[in-house]
């Protein structure tokens, strides 16, 4: 089992910034492949950004590229998001997910995420 929490989100403005982070415990975490995804009211879960276990590669969403930064710290268990330049657009719920490392392949997919966080809001006001 891998457990995840998340923290960091909030109320900003249109054009302000965030930094989300995801403690994770239980099993190894350089097991695992780091994602973010996010769900706004009344829309389904989708994919933000992702990074590789050694943090060597990483994935993001064409909404998000040049915004967004995906990092990890290993020795820390922890992911993190960088959110710049937000947007009303980008209000929702933001989830940390971990997806075994042989399915890099599938990492924009959210059936295959073996575990998540609980999530946290993230509003952006205009």
């Amino acid at each position: 089992q891998v457990q995840l929490v998340e923290s960091g989100g909030g109320l900003v403005q249109a054009g302000g910034s965030l930094r989300l982070s995801c403690a994770a415990s239980g099993r190894t975490f350089t097991s695992y492949a780091m994602g973010w995804f996010r769900q706004a009211p009344r829309k389904e879960r989708e994919f933000v950004a992702v990074i590789s276990r050694s943090g060597g590669s990483t994935d993001s969403a064409d909404s998000v590229k040049g915004r967004f930064t995906i990092s990890r710290d290993n020795a820390e268990n922890t992911v993190y998001l960088q959110m710049n330049s937000l947007k009303p657009g980008d209000t929702a719920v933001y989830y940390c997910a971990a997806v075994a490392s042989n399915r890099w392949y599938a990492r924009r997919e959210v059936g295959r995420y073996d575990y998540w966080g609980q999530g946290t809001q993230v509003t952006v006001s205009s």
